[in-house]
């Protein structure tokens, strides 16, 4: 009988360590993300324009929960080989489909580049704005709102509405090798198609029913979300206004030795 109870305890034992260490090894997984899933990295920088050679990839683990819906993965190597990058991929970031267009495509039907889950969603800018014409299809924009609440200038509030979007389309260019061929006869644009949820969409357009939309153009690889805090017209109007802006350079800095 003490045999018995002794063989059930030491069963019993067993299956709790067993347990123990499947849960932890979730609990790990899940405290880091997920599953991984394995991307393709570029190794090498790709120029715009160029093809994709075998030799300037390498796959790469990453968390699911971590995982750009746009990333090419390692299963779909075989589709991506030898097609042209729409914009310079630099070495050790992940690969996206959208910085991808068929050799021989001029232009894409809009329908064709929203992702599932997302729309393409069009808002108008100032034709006046010439950093608009600059927008390329695949560019990564923030949204900025110009609301007021009265007529009166002073009470215009800029509010950062949504960040890190993706530019599916400028007036009617919807690749950048189309849009560079039309860059000559378009003195500036005056819609931008974002891919946007349908949740994002509606804030866009209560947004432009009440005022002004403009976007800023985000560096390429920058995936950082900001908290940025309302600004309005009346502060500038008021005493001990300063730019958030320090006085520090604003251009490229040298950072050779001797200045060091």
């Amino acid at each position: 009988m003490n045999r018995r109870a002794l063989g059930i305890a030491i069963v019993v034992a067993i299956l709790g360590m067993f347990l123990m260490l499947l849960y932890q090894q979730r609990f790990e997984e899940e405290a880091s993300g997920g599953e991984r899933v394995t991307v393709l990295q570029v190794i090498k920088q790709v120029d715009r324009g160029s093809a994709i050679t075998d030799e300037a990839l390498a796959p790469r683990k990453i968390p699911i929960a971590y995982l750009e819906e746009r990333a090419v993965k390692e299963t779909e190597k075989n589709k991506i080989l030898g097609l042209t990058v729409a914009n310079t991929v630099r070495a050790q970031q992940t690969l996206l489909w959208t910085d991808l267009v068929s050799g021989t495509e001029e232009r894409k039907d809009l329908s064709q580049l929203v992702i599932p889950g997302y729309r393409g969603v069009t808002i108008r800018v100032s034709r006046d704005d010439p950093s608009v014409s600059l927008l390329q299809p695949g560019d990564y924009v923030d949204v900025i709102a110009i609301l007021s609440a009265t007529a009166q200038a002073e009470d215009k509030t800029a509010t950062v509405l949504m960040q890190k979007i993706l530019v599916l389309a400028n007036g009617e260019s919807t690749s950048v090798l189309h849009h560079e061929e039309g860059k000559k006869d378009q003195i500036g644009s005056e819609s931008i198609t974002l891919s946007l949820t349908v949740p994002e969409a509606q804030v866009l357009a209560l947004a432009a029913e009440k005022g002004r939309l403009t976007v800023v153009v985000r560096p390429p690889g920058d995936s950082q979300i900001n908290s940025f805090p309302e600004k309005k017209s009346k502060d500038f109007f008021e005493k001990g206004f300063v730019p958030v802006r320090g006085g520090g350079p604003t251009g490229p800095v040298n950072i050779s030795p001797e200045n060091k």
